[in-house]
C-alpha cells in the first residue's frame, strides 16, 4: 500500500498479477433441507465443495514446511452468507450476529457467545486429517475460515460483484467487521498467509476435509466432506533461479530475507526502515501472533485476500488470490495473459495496489464555507506493536521506543483532502472539502499544508498535522514528543465497517499511488468511513527516544488532528492511550505492555 523503504533493496518485489474474475468451475453439492418458510425465515444454503479431485503443492528448501491449500471452498445458495461481527468497546467481547435477507426484510440472528474471539474468522471451521500412501494419517487439525476470503462465482447468473469486503482484520484493535458469501459464490477455506505451514515430505497423500460438528449444526451445512489427493514435490531455489523460473521472483529466499521483504510489502513500509525490519518490525510481527516468516511460496494459488495493513503494521499483506479450479492448465494461461495488476470487483492480486484518488482540475475559489452537512469522525486506536531498539549506527548509544498507531474515520462522512502546487513553492496549499448527501461538494475550508518527504521510505506528500504521538509519564504530564507529525493518508486498515456509510471496498489503499509523486502539481488523500490509516514508528527522530528516560510506567498518546484543523464531527474522542512500563539498562532496555482492558496484544 504504501511506499517502500529502500535501504538495501531498491526495488519492490512484485507479485504476478492474477485475475480471479473466472467462475470457479465446481458445482456446489447438496446441503441439509431448508426450514419451513411459514416458520422460518429463509437462510442461505451452505455446502463444502472441493474444486479439485488433486491439487500439487510445493515444498521449498529451507522453507518451513508446506502451504496446505486444498482447495476446498465454502459456497452459499438461497441468499448470502453474512455476518457482522462486533464489540461496544474494549472492554467487551467479540460478538458475531449472522444478517438474514429476505427482500427488503432484515433479520439478526445472534451465534452462541464465545464463537470468535477475534475478527480474523470463525476459529475451528474445517476439519483436515492428511494419510499417506500407506493409508497412515500423518496430520490433523483444524482451521480458520474467513469468509472474505478469495472467492468466485459457482454459477452465470450470480452476481457479478461480490459485496463483501476482501479480507477479515487483523488489527487488535479493530472493533467491528462484516463477513460474508456472497449469493451464488463460493470462498476458499484456507487461511492462506495466516495459516501455519504444515510439515509433509515429497510424496503423494490424501486429504480429507470436513466442516466441523458445532458449524454445521449451526448453519445446516450438510456432513459431506470432501476428498483431495495432493502431491507434494520439492523444490529449491537453486534449481529455480537457475531455469529463470519467475515463480520464484515472487517469494524471498529464506526467513532471514523474508524479514527484509516485509520493509517493502509489510508493515515497516509506511515509515520503514530496514534494519528496523529486520529486528523490531519483525518482533513486532511476531508478538501479535503472525510469527515472521517467508511469503507462502504457492502465492498463485492461496485462499487469501490481502489485508488492509500492506506497509503499514506488523502485519504483511496475505499473497495473491486465485481459486484452484485455474489451476487447470487451460484456465491458467487465460487467466495469467488476461491479468491486470490491481485490486478490482471480482479480483484481488495481493499487490493493495490501486489507482490513487484524483484531485479537483482546479483549486477551489470563492468564499470558503463549511456547511451544515455530515463530516467525518477521527478516532484514535490504542498503539500496539511496541518494541524497543538501540538507534543502529545512524544514532549509536540511543534507546528507543517503537510503536505502530492508528487514526481511523468513524463517519459518517469520508475525509477528502486536496493538496495543489503553485509554480516553483516547495509546500502545497491543502484543502478540505464538504459533501451533500447525494455526494455533490458544498464546501471547502484552508486545512493547512503538504509537504514533499524526500527520505527513503518515504518520498510521496504528507499532510502537515493529522495526527501527533506523545509519550506520557505516568501523572500523564508529557515528558517526550514524536517528529512523526505529517502524513500520507491511506485506507490500510478496516477497523469498523458496522458504522453508518462505511465503504466496504475503499480505494486510496496503496501508498505507491495514494499520495503523488515528486512532480505532482496537485494530490488527493481520503480517509474513508469505517477505515484507518496505520503508521509504525520506527525511525529515528519518529520513535520516542527514551535513552535518558527512569524506568517505570509512561503512556503512549496517540491524537488524532492535534491542532483541530481539520472540520470533523467530533473532537473530543481524538485520543488514545496505551499503558508502557520501561526497565532495563541503557543499550538493553526493555517495555513491558499490559493488556488494554480485554486486547491482550502488544
Amino acid at each position: 500500500m504504501m511506499t517502500r523503504p529502500q535501504q538495501g533493496r531498491t526495488h519492490r518485489l512484485t507479485r504476478p498479477s492474477i485475475a480471479i474474475a473466472a467462475a470457479v468451475a465446481v458445482t456446489a453439492g447438496v446441503v441439509a433441507a431448508a426450514p419451513d418458510a411459514k416458520t422460518a425465515e429463509p437462510t442461505p444454503k451452505l455446502s463444502l465443495i472441493a474444486a479439485s479431485t488433486s491439487v500439487t503443492l510445493d515444498s521449498w528448501k529451507d522453507d518451513p514446511g508446506v502451504y496446505l491449500d486444498l482447495g476446498t471452498y465454502l459456497t452459499s445458495e438461497n441468499g448470502a452468507f453474512e455476518l457482522k461481527v462486533t464489540r461496544k468497546s474494549y472492554k467487551d467481547p467479540v460478538v458475531a450476529t449472522q444478517v438474514l435477507r429476505n427482500g427488503k426484510k432484515t433479520t439478526n440472528k445472534a451465534l452462541p457467545a464465545g464463537l470468535v474471539k477475534d475478527f480474523s474468522g470463525l476459529p475451528g471451521f474445517a476439519q483436515v486429517s492428511v494419510t499417506d500412501a500407506a493409508g497412515k494419517t500423518v496430520l490433523k487439525q483444524t482451521e480458520a475460515f474467513c469468509p472474505n476470503n478469495a472467492s468466485g462465482r459457482i454459477r452465470p447468473d450470480a452476481p457479478a460483484q461480490s459485496k463483501y469486503p476482501q479480507s477479515c482484520p487483523v488489527n487488535p484493535f479493530t472493533l467491528g467487521s462484516v463477513w460474508g458469501v456472497e449469493n451464488g459464490w463460493a470462498s476458499n477455506t484456507y487461511a492462506g498467509y495466516y495459516a501455519k505451514p504444515v510439515q509433509l515430505a515429497a510424496g503423494t497423500y490424501t486429504a480429507k476435509i470436513s466442516v466441523t460438528k458445532k458449524y454445521r449444526d449451526l448453519f445446516g451445512i450438510a456432513n459431506k466432506p470432501q476428498t483431495v489427493k495432493v502431491t507434494v514435490r520439492e523444490r529449491s531455489w537453486e534449481e529455480e533461479e537457475g531455469s529463470g523460473s519467475a515463480a520464484r521472483s515472487t517469494a524471498p529466499r529464506s526467513a532471514k530475507s523474508a524479514a527484509g521483504h516485509q520493509g517493502h510489502t509489510g508493515h515497516g513500509g509506511h515509515e520503514g526502515h530496514q534494519r528496523a525490519a529486520d529486528a523490531p518490525a519483525a518482533s513486532a510481527h511476531a508478538a501479535h501472533g503472525a510469527p515472521a516468516r517467508p511469503e507462502a511460496p504457492a502465492a498463485r494459488t492461496t485462499g487469501a485476500a490481502p489485508t488492509f495493513n500492506v506497509g503499514h503494521g506488523p502485519y504483511p499483506p496475505a499473497p495473491p488470490a486465485l481459486p484452484w479450479a485455474l489451476k487447470k492448465e487451460s484456465l491458467q494461461r487465460q487467466a495469467f495473459s488476461a491479468a491486470k495488476v490491481g485490486d478490482r470487483p471480482g479480483q484481488t492480486d495481493g499487490s493493495r495496489q490501486a489507482p490513487g484518488a484524483k484531485a479537483n482540475a482546479k483549486r477551489p475559489t470563492g468564499k470558503a464555507t463549511v456547511p451544515d452537512v455530515p463530516k467525518p469522525d477521527l478516532r484514535s486506536l490504542p498503539a500496539y506493536g511496541i518494541t524497543v531498539s538501540d538507534g543502529y549506527e545512524d544514532v549509536p548509544g540511543k534507546d528507543y521506543l517503537a510503536f505502530s498507531a492508528n487514526v481511523w474515520n468513524a463517519g459518517p462522512a469520508k475525509l477528502v483532502v486536496d493538496g495543489f502546487r503553485s509554480p516553483g513553492k516547495e509546500l502545497m496549499d491543502a484543502y478540505q472539502y464538504f459533501y451533500d448527501a447525494k455526494g455533490k461538494q458544498v464546501g471547502y475550508t484552508p486545512t493547512g499544508t503538504m509537504e514533499w518527504d524526500p527520505r527513503p521510505g518515504h518520498e510521496h506528500w504528507h499532510f502537515t498535522d493529522f495526527a501527533s504521538y506523545r509519550l506520557l509519564k505516568a501523572d500523564k504530564k508529557e515528558s517526550v514528543r514524536s517528529g512523526k507529525e505529517a502524513f500520507c493518508l491511506a485506507n490500510t486498515d478496516a477497523v469498523d465497517y458496522t458504522v453508518k456509510n462505511a465503504n466496504w471496498h475503499p480505494g486510496n489503499t496503496d501508498l505507491s499511488t495514494a499520495c503523488g509523486q515528486e512532480n505532482s502539481i496537485s494530490v488527493r488523500e481520503v480517509l474513508d468511513v469505517g477505515s484507518g490509516d496505520t503508521y509504525t514508528q520506527d525511525l529515528p527522530g519518529q520513535s520516542f527516544d527514551i535513552t535518558g528516560l527512569p524506568n517505570g510506567t509512561y503512556y503512549i498518546q496517540v491524537l488524532a488532528n492535534p491542532e483541530n484543523r481539520l472540520k470533523e464531527t467530533n473532537h473530543k474522542n481524538n485520543s488514545a492511550l496505551r499503558k508502557v512500563v520501561l526497565g532495563g539498562k541503557k543499550g538493553a532496555r526493555t517495555v513491558q505492555v499490559p493488556a488494554h482492558d480485554l486486547v491482550n496484544a502488544n
